[in-house]
């Protein structure tokens, strides 16, 4: 007989909570949205239905595999992991830990147990190498909230429930689900905006969905969002609009700013941006006198030459027009498993650079190194060159800059481990391949996302299904892979977890502000419940987050225990102000004019007087998309989820290109031929590929995506053009050459 389980959806960001169909043969056959879910209501998009193809994928790996004489071949997990010892021990024996690196990809913020484990391995390997995602999507924000609030992950995001006015820079959330921006049913939520006379404005030099439903859409010219938004601010100071509210007792700089905007009228920006001056001064107008208004950026405004400045614009914005910290405007989630809130005290502050790379000289951000210098890395000679690479849930070959070169230095490391279900453009250069279950025999909750939510909640799933005989769970094998680089591969997992739990605990009782301040670690320990270590350590954190019964001093608060007792959720309740409690810069103020951004204005202030002709090269996310290995999912692939160069028919006619022409382009990084799809999606002088594409390398075990191979979009990149604080890639805005390969078809 068939039944029904509970999962949250980890296939994007949206987190909407499903129903799933569990067959007699015990595998998902059906899913569907829970209506009963706290967030999401029910709401379900194609990514969240192909749940059972996703899990069933007869390409996923099921057991590891271990490279013998130049060739990966099945193994057991006693071999694999013997393999990953004897290989790193001697490695970091005679180099030390710089010669590793880890490199994180993006689903590991989808899953509980990257969560929990990656920082642990890191501590573990103490080593400086840290790559991941984040500086080829939203590290900009990261920077910007660091040097604005002293903390990197304290990113405000619009409170979309509550606010009359949104506008969206360079994001594209019908169709990514939301992004830096945790909301189930975006489409919905952007309905209810508008049923409640609120007004929808978009920047993105494409026409995406998400731009179709807006009252107004700016087709700007890529890469000048900066631009803009320095105009908006120096109309509001000139029209004597500011009005912070509330939050102008918290804010320092702001006559600097003041300074900085000056040279930026919209006149000033009008031709670099393409947009009218005056429409830039009736958006302008038109935020400063919304009842609650609230902007926002995302990767379009991210991963371009000044993706910091422009972040950093969203929140001055924001802060002058009286929508920072408050219901309807930019406002900061509180999430279940945070620290409690403290009294407001100054802080030590952020600081970019505390160390470099050691051949480019990339200066860190929070705590990670740019992704595009990762194959320098491996391939230079010297002390300090990466030998090793430990790849978790990644596939940089794809989603950073000139992945030929990057696939080149993979193959001449010494050793590299990946933990990725699949054998893909990355994962086969491993020595060792440690394959995680799939998600529904995995358990969820959402850390990161839950930080980003536009209403606070807390949701757990168990797993839906058993694990299969002969695998491990991703936290098993993530525990072992840090006792593997601590020399102790023959350790139980379960200590990994214990030694967190002791080390969090022992912070917790030496904390005077903390509920547990001088009690017991081991009594409190005892306390802890769950199946395993990973669920202890939620129950730990819940326990001691803003909600919980600080190990009963509320009776009323969050345990682990309370949390499975409500299988649809705990809805916690809307965002509310948290200004100053969040503070921790130097001066305990919001400083609305650090240093490093002014110095970044005087760069900005020289694009005023050039403009690059030709064409420029922007991205594009499909509905039914997120990362490389969905393309193997039938559900995903095919129908308007095409790799095709989109160009603008005003450009197709000046170079000759017919739409389905072969068309050859050529950027910085290299060069490549697909398919042309000429439309006014695009603005003219602009032309838009998908990212995560290009499944045509030999060695992978993908077999539905290399039946729809694309092209590798980022191989137009050679990863040389950064935001120079937050080393984030530029990846849109980037200027390429086209060419008529052969006409349509």
């Amino acid at each position: 007989m068939s039944r029904t389980a509970l999962r949250i959806c980890p296939l994007c960001e949206a987190t909407c909570g499903l129903t799933l169909t569990i067959g007699e043969e015990g595998r998902v056959t059906g899913a569907r949205g829970d209506g009963d879910d706290v967030f999401s209501r029910g709401f379900i998009c194609p990514k969240g239905a192909s749940f059972g193809q996703v899990d069933a994928d007869p390409d996923r790996l099921r057991q590891p595999w271990v490279r013998r004489g130049g060739r990966l071949e099945p193994a057991s997990w006693d071999e694999a992991f013997a393999a990953v010892e004897a290989g790193l021990a001697p490695l970091l024996a005679e180099h030390g830990p710089r010669a590793t690196a880890v490199f994180l990809g993006n689903p590991n913020v989808h899953t509980m147990a990257g969560g929990l484990y990656p920082p642990l391995l890191l501590g573990a390997l103490r080593t400086p190498n840290l790559f991941t995602a984040s500086t080829l999507d939203q590290m900009p924000k990261h920077v910007s909230s660091g040097l604005l609030y002293g903390d990197a992950n304290a990113v405000p995001v619009p409170d979309l429930d509550r606010t009359d006015h949104l506008l969206i820079i360079g994001a594209n959330p019908l169709d990514s689900g939301g992004s830096l921006c945790t909301a189930p049913d975006f489409p919905g939520r952007l309905r209810a905006l508008r049923r409640r006379g609120g007004r929808l404005t978009v920047v993105d030099p494409r026409r995406t969905r998400t731009a179709e439903a807006a009252d107004r859409h700016l087709a700007i010219r890529p890469g000048t969002d900066a631009l803009l938004l320095f105009a908006l601010v120096q109309v509001v100071f000139a029209e004597d609009l500011v009005a912070p509210g509330a939050v102008g007792e918290h804010l320092t700089g702001v006559d600097e700013v003041r300074r900085l905007a000056a040279d930026f009228p919209p006149e000033a920006v009008a031709g670099a941006c393409d947009l009218p001056a005056e429409e830039i001064r009736t958006l302008a107008h038109e935020l400063a006198a919304a009842p609650r208004a609230v902007v926002y950026g995302r990767i379009g405004s991210t991963t371009v030459e000044f993706g910091t400045l422009t972040s950093w614009l969203v929140d001055v914005l924001n802060a002058l027009t009286g929508n920072l910290d408050r219901p309807g405007g930019a406002m900061f989630p509180l999430s279940a498993t945070a620290r409690a809130p403290r009294p407001p005290r100054p802080g030590k502050g952020f600081a970019l650079g505390r160390w470099r790379s050691r051949v480019g000289g990339h200066p860190e951000a929070k705590g990670e190194l740019p992704a595009a210098a990762l194959a320098e890395e491996i391939e230079t000679p010297g002390e300090g060159r990466v030998r090793a690479l430990i790849v978790i849930a990644g596939n940089p070959v794809l989603s950073a800059p000139d992945g030929d070169r990057l696939d080149r230095a993979l193959a001449g490391l010494d050793f590299m481990v990946s933990v990725d279900p699949y054998l893909n453009e990355t994962s086969r250069h491993a020595h060792v391949l440690l394959p995680p279950p799939p998600p529904g025999q995995s358990p969820h909750f959402d850390f990161a996302f839950n930080a980003f939510a536009v209403r606070n909640q807390v949701r757990y799933s168990r797993p839906a299904l058993p694990l299969e005989a002969g695998r491990l769970s991703e936290a098993e094998i993530l525990a072992r892979l840090v006792l593997c680089v601590s020399g102790r591969g023959g350790a139980d997992p379960a200590a990994v977890d214990a030694m967190a739990i002791d080390a969090a605990l022992g912070k917790a009782v030496a904390d005077p502000q903390s509920p547990v301040h001088g009690r017991d670690r081991g009594e409190l320990a005892a306390h802890l419940t769950g199946v395993d270590g990973a669920e202890r350590r939620l129950d730990l954190m819940l326990r001691l987050g803003p909600y919980g019964d600080g190990f009963g001093a509320d009776p009323e608060g969050l345990t682990l225990a309370k949390v499975l007792a409500h299988p649809h959720g705990i809805d916690l309740g809307p965002l509310r102000p948290r200004l100053p409690g969040l503070l921790k810069t130097r001066s305990g103020t919001v400083e609305l004019c650090p240093e490093p951004l002014a110095a970044e204005t005087e760069r900005l202030r020289r694009t005023l007087e050039s403009r690059a002709d030709g064409l420029l090269l922007v991205g594009r996310r499909h509905l039914r998309s997120n990362n490389s290995w969905m393309h193997n999912i039938p559900a995903l692939v095919g129908g308007s989820n095409r790799c095709t160069l989109q160009v603008h028919p005003k450009d197709a006619a000046r170079l000759g290109v017919a739409d389905g022409a072969l068309v050859r382009v050529k950027g910085d990084g290299g060069e490549l031929e697909v398919e042309a799809e000429v439309t006014d999606a695009v603005r003219t002088g602009v032309v838009s590929l998908p990212h995560g594409w290009g499944h045509d390398r030999p060695g992978t075990r993908m077999s539905v995506a290399a039946a729809h191979p694309g092209v590798n979009v980022n191989q137009l990149i050679d990863g040389s053009r950064l935001d120079p604080l937050s080393g984030t890639a530029v990846l849109n805005g980037c200027p390429v050459q086209l060419t008529v390969v052969a006409p349509s078809a």
